[in-house]
């Protein structure tokens, strides 16, 4: 033991007195290669992500992407997906049903975030409300299905598609308003109040601005989550039909659609991905430095 009273003690240990075990041990976790290795699973990590997004893209200029081959590259796939209009109410469904979620996601999670992080004790109420995230989408859609369908005896249709939807990305949301909201310091408020605040100018003026980004991202979480939502909404959509759910059915059901999917899948992505990399860029960066 070494050390002294204005200094902090650190102990010593004689690598003779550990067992061979425990010396191996230590000589793995002392090895330098593990920088190394920690950046190559990363960029591993980054190319399974990234890199079957760009091979979709270049099958969908594929004349046979089914084969596997990108050449010859044709814009045939993109002729057809243009005069197939099947798939444009399915999107304009999926559209209006993301952005209702969004909202309601924005409202429902700000006002349930704030509670939260003024309760004394919030852990059960935490459980219970991210409780959700933990149950496999095909057993919450099964669940809800037989409760409002034979319990209820409701007619599925886009209310229940949204509910469904609701379900599954409100917990994101949440979490998201409750990162922020967790850091608020209340005294704001208190000072706020002594100097004749109404409780509406205490919010918006005061509390609003700093859980901006955590409710902007709630909105565009749940936007994200609702339009890529399929498993719930398969037990639910009655007779609706969602751009996933068409999907799902086209590439199942006809393979002569497969290419037309992967086109239209594309052009998704291409507008999606910047847009949503812009947004977090100016939510997450550049009001952090602000």
């Amino acid at each position: 033991m070494i050390g002294s009273p204005s200094m902090p003690t650190m102990a010593l240990i004689d690598e003779r007195a550990l067992g061979e075990r425990s010396r191996f041990w230590r000589r793995i976790s002392r090895w330098p290669g593990w920088p190394g290795v920690a950046r190559a699973l990363g960029f591993f990590a980054i190319a399974m992500i990234y890199v079957p997004m760009l091979w979709l893209a270049i099958m969908s200029f594929a004349e046979s992407p089914l084969s596997g081959m990108p050449y010859p590259l044709t814009l045939g796939n993109y002729g057809a997906l243009v005069e197939d209009e099947r798939w444009i109410p399915p999107l304009q469904t999926s559209l209006v049903m993301s952005l209702l979620v969004a909202l309601v996601c924005m409202v429902i999670a700000t006002m349930v975030g704030r509670a939260i992080t003024r309760m004394r004790r919030p852990g059960g109420v935490l459980l219970l409300t991210l409780l959700p995230l933990f149950v496999p989408g095909l057993t919450m859609g099964a669940a809800l299905f037989i409760f409002l369908r034979t319990m209820l005896g409701l007619t599925m249709g886009l209310w229940s598609i949204f509910l469904a939807q609701l379900i599954w990305a409100l917990p994101f949301a949440l979490l998201l308003v409750l990162v922020i909201a967790s850091r608020f310091d209340l005294r704001l408020l208190e000072a706020a109040e002594d100097l004749g605040a109404p409780p509406w100018r205490r919010f918006w003026d005061i509390e609003m601005p700093l859980l901006r980004p955590g409710v902007f991202g709630a909105g565009v979480f749940g936007f994200l989550l609702s339009f890529n939502e399929l498993l719930r909404s398969l037990f639910l959509r009655g007779v609706e039909t969602t751009m996933p759910i068409y999907n799902w059915a086209m590439a199942a059901s006809q393979q002569s659609q497969v290419p037309i999917i992967f086109s239209l899948a594309t052009i998704i992505l291409v507008v999606t991905l910047p847009v949503m990399g812009l947004f977090f860029w100016f939510l997450f960066v550049k009001l952090d430095r602000s």
